[in-house]
């Protein structure tokens, strides 16, 4: 565990965190980004061997962006602990700490709410340790009820603020309905499938989040 809350800003911003690796984190923070027109910061970054990075996408998607470089970066497509070691490097999280910034802020975390970032340490903990409301983006498909429920359990666990859920896919009125009562959380928005991410369908779906004020109030 991290100990204590970080003494960075606490209000004002979200920080993005999926049920699972590939749910449309990086497309739902885009569409945050977009709606709000908040800064992003994604703290821990891998797979960079194979891509250019979140950060990068981000400021593609969201031209006039303001993008905070990753504290860590690694080119292995694995979760920060293991992509760690592989490079021979050791992640210190008493670095992962909000930035000084004083505008609306989208913070976006690594792979799913129990990916381990370092020995003891889990993204959840990363979580809670910057203190800021969390958006839990989801799919809207078969095996979601379990996914969702079991992130928003390890969350408020360790005293995380539940900002709401996002489902990403085709509309599951029946899994929607399952989430918002048995997880008592709120849908804040249902994103459609998107074939052609773009910052043309960026501004299209950020019309669809609600304004930051009613997300975190």
């Amino acid at each position: 565990m991290i100990s204590g809350p970080s003494s960075a800003r606490r209000s004002g911003g979200v920080f993005v965190t999926g049920t699972d690796t590939g749910v449309g984190k990086s497309f739902v923070s885009a569409c945050l980004v977009r709606a709000w027109g908040a800064a992003y910061f994604k703290p821990l970054q891998t797979g960079l061997a194979d891509e250019s990075g979140d950060s990068e996408t981000i400021a593609g998607l969201v031209p006039g962006v303001h993008v905070i470089p990753p504290v860590y970066a690694f080119d292995a497509p694995l979760a920060p602990d293991e992509a760690a070691v592989r490079e021979g490097r050791v992640i210190d999280p008493r670095r992962l700490v909000a930035p000084d910034w004083r505008g609306p802020l989208v913070v976006e975390g690594a792979g799913g709410v129990m990916v381990p970032v370092c020995p003891g340490v889990m993204m959840a903990d990363v979580i809670t340790r910057l203190a800021l409301p969390v958006v839990l983006v989801a799919r809207s498909g078969l095996g979601t009820i379990n996914h969702t429920l079991l992130s928003l359990e390890a969350l408020r666990t360790r005293g995380a603020h539940i900002a709401g859920v996002v489902m990403n896919g085709p509309p599951a009125p029946h899994n929607r309905r399952a989430i918002e009562t048995h997880g008592a959380v709120r849908v804040l928005a249902e994103i459609p499938h998107v074939d052609d991410i773009s910052a043309d369908t960026v501004t299209t779906t950020a019309r669809l989040i609600p304004a930051l004020a009613d997300v975190i109030g």
